[in-house]
């Protein structure tokens, strides 16, 4: 059950991005998060390819998988938080 998640080189989130390359690939605000990176490489696929969603497949799974490793990295985050603030309300 669960666990033993690998992860595919290239698909662990950035805190620390290239906000001129984003700016320049047009990536709306929305989607301007810890995988943008990715998406620049992925979005330049779709349009050389007219969107053909057999093409771009690889791309498409390094993103998906750093969303979901940055969701992972959220839900850590979230849990440490409840434990420090656990020992901080018991005190």
């Amino acid at each position: 059950m669960g666990g033993g998640h690998h992860v595919t080189p290239g698909s662990e989130p950035k805190s620390e991005q290239d906000l001129q390359a984003i700016k320049d690939a047009k990536i709306p605000l929305a989607w301007r998060d810890t995988c943008s990176h990715i998406l620049i490489n992925l979005n330049q696929c779709r349009r050389e390819t007219w969107w053909n969603p057999g093409k771009c497949e690889h791309d498409r799974h390094i993103y998906e998988e750093c969303e979901y490793n940055a969701y992972l990295q959220r839900v850590e985050a979230k849990v440490q938080e409840d434990k420090v603030r656990a020992t901080i309300a018991s005190d």
